[in-house]
């Protein structure tokens, strides 16, 4: 029974290691950066702007001008006073380094 016991918890501990140490998206610091820079320029430059640290990656879409290439999706969320914003960077992973490929901002509201 004590080796049951002793090999659950070993295997509990295991399993949460692995979620502490889970891959964040390839380029979602760059994303947190841009995000900032993309709800400021939307909503000139307000001074409450706070951006979620969370970074969720999307499916990746392919590259319209070459098939064979895959762009990588991040979504981050930002808030101005009351209002939120999602917004969707896209970015050319190439080797160590991020390229900004597109980007969207939507205003999450019910009208």
């Amino acid at each position: 029974m004590k080796i049951i016991a002793s090999t659950f918890i070993a295997c509990t501990l295991l399993g949460f290691a692995g979620i502490a140490f889970a891959k964040s998206p390839d380029c979602s610091v760059p994303a947190i950066v841009q995000a900032r820079k993309l709800l400021s320029f939307h909503a000139d430059g307000d001074d409450r702007i706070e951006i979620d640290k969370a970074v969720k990656e999307l499916p990746s879409l392919k590259n319209p001008a070459n098939e064979q290439q895959r762009f990588q999706v991040l979504e981050v969320w930002g808030y101005i006073y009351k209002a939120r914003y999602r917004m969707r960077l896209i970015y050319a992973p190439m080797g160590g380094s991020c390229t900004l490929m597109g980007q969207e901002v939507l205003e999450y509201a019910k009208l």
